[in-house]
């Protein structure tokens, strides 16, 4: 199979299953735990503008997180677990 059929087969797997269908494809479902955002940066020892700033969010992303009206995702999701486990990972990948 060429990469372009394969990629075509993916396409109209995911659009079928986007439709209700079942179209053989494997679905993983992923459940992450909440973050607990403020704590993290609690932990750090950051003001919520400079713990914004060192992540390259708006401090109004950071405040709806921390007030849990919104959730990160994707990346910033990430992120956080791997400050949340070693609280000074930003500051030591800036110092340089």
């Amino acid at each position: 199979m060429s990469a372009f059929d394969s990629i075509m087969q993916g396409l109209e797997e995911a659009r079928a299953f986007s439709t209700g269908q079942k179209a053989g494809a494997a679905v993983h479902e992923i459940s992450l735990p909440e973050i607990d955002v403020a704590r993290i940066r609690a932990q750090t020892g950051l003001s919520q503008t400079e713990f914004a700033r060192s992540i390259g969010v708006a401090k109004g992303t950071l405040l709806n997180w921390e007030q849990k009206r919104r959730m990160p995702q994707g990346p910033a999701q990430v992120l956080l677990a791997l400050i949340e486990r070693k609280p000074s990972l930003v500051q030591d990948l800036l110092s340089g």
